[in-house]
């Protein structure tokens, strides 16, 4: 806790509630300043869901307070930004060339951070020449891509998030590779943002409704026997931890059970002794920061048994990043998040200059890089 103040701790934050709820403090403190602001700091990381002996998850009840703050007081500019960023990415990404000259440009860049509160001393992230989708599709020559003719060892779906498509889709077309590689049919869904920026920004309504239609588009393949496939751990585990209470539907179980992060799906496949795919062992050591959602809903063990198949493999001993989501981008929260970084993780990458630094979380990746 980098504040040291109790009121920026889960009891803090869960007294203050309790006492609102439970009648000592009048109801319209639950969507006032002091509630806002004892929130504020919370990474919903949900790291006291996992620690916590009652399973408190502070991240949900902080997604709840907003969703009332925001119907109250409405919700601000930045915030309908980040929860629509997959919608931006889209649009974006019709001229990127375009796009990256405007969040390059430091008179915008100025003006973001004066008018909108999106930090002037972050970069922001830059849109590919060619999406992961459109690559995906003319390889296969169909928008979402058909089977191919090579013998199959299984069948997954490629949950291909905003970032993978939009900004890093070398990530997608590795994951690609390595998939049809160890004999693994892959295709693409129709599919929209996960939900997980629009829940965090307390809009459950936009998040309820994507996750509906994911649900519905994942489940025609559950059905056949597809396991959903990703990269990024917020997207999968929100599929896991949210959707079957956001979507009222025994399909969204189903999809739940068969989502899996990359890592997990290459451990629990060779377990079962269908993954043969063998690794070239690597000298340079794996310096692993695993990613808060990740840690608390599955562990690292999975990330740490995959990457030992190829590499000598270090944890590091960190907590959040820092960035968590779009805290970090936040103009008032910037000084927060890099120091969150600098009480573990930016020493630990910094003394191990040789080692590869793996880390599956795209905010996770952005911290380091702005370090």
């Amino acid at each position: 806790m980098v504040t040291l103040e109790d009121k920026h701790s889960t009891r803090g934050r869960a007294n203050l509630m309790r006492e609102i709820l439970s009648g000592k403090l009048p109801a319209e403190e639950f969507t006032g300043k002091d509630l806002y602001e004892t929130l504020d700091l919370c990474l919903e990381c949900k790291g006291c869901k996992a620690e916590c002996p009652s399973n408190v998850d502070m991240a949900k009840l902080k997604y709840e307070f907003l969703a009332h703050y925001n119907e109250a007081k409405g919700t601000p500019l930045r915030a309908r930004m980040f929860a629509n960023i997959h919608a931006m990415s889209k649009a974006a990404s019709i001229w990127p060339s375009m796009a990256n000259w405007t969040l390059t440009n430091s008179a915008i860049r100025r003006a973001l951070d004066r008018f909108v509160g999106i930090d002037a001393r972050r970069k922001l992230p830059l849109f590919a020449a060619e999406t992961f989708e459109s690559w995906f599709a003319k390889r296969n020559k169909s928008e979402f891509g058909n089977p191919t003719s090579r013998i199959s060892n299984g069948k997954v779906v490629f949950f291909h998030d905003t970032f993978v498509n939009y900004n890093y889709p070398d990530i997608g077309k590795a994951a690609v590779h390595l998939l049809e590689a160890a004999g693994y049919e892959v295709r693409l869904a129709q599919r929209k943002c996960c939900g997980r920026p629009m829940i965090s920004k307390g809009l459950p309504k936009a998040a309820r409704e994507n996750a509906a239609f994911n649900v519905s588009r994942l489940y025609s393949f559950v059905e056949k026997g597809y396991s959903i496939i990703g990269c990024e751990p917020s997207c999968i585990l929100t599929f896991r931890d949210e959707y079957p209470d956001l979507v009222k539907s025994p399909y969204a179980k189903d999809v739940a059970k068969a989502s899996f992060l990359l890592e997990e799906f290459i451990v629990k496949e060779k377990q079962a002794g269908r993954w043969k795919l063998e690794f070239k062992r690597q000298q340079a050591k794996a310096l692993i920061h695993g990613h808060c959602h990740e840690k608390a809903l599955i562990g690292s063990r999975y990330l740490k048994e995959a990457l030992a198949l190829a590499y000598p493999v270090e944890e590091i001993d960190s907590g959040c990043c820092g960035m968590a989501g779009s805290f970090g981008y936040e103009k008032e929260h910037y000084d927060i998040s890099i120091a969150i970084g600098r009480r573990r993780l930016f020493p630990a990458v910094e003394n191990s200059p040789n080692a590869v630094l793996v880390a599956p979380g795209i905010s996770c990746r952005q911290q380091v890089e702005h370090a």
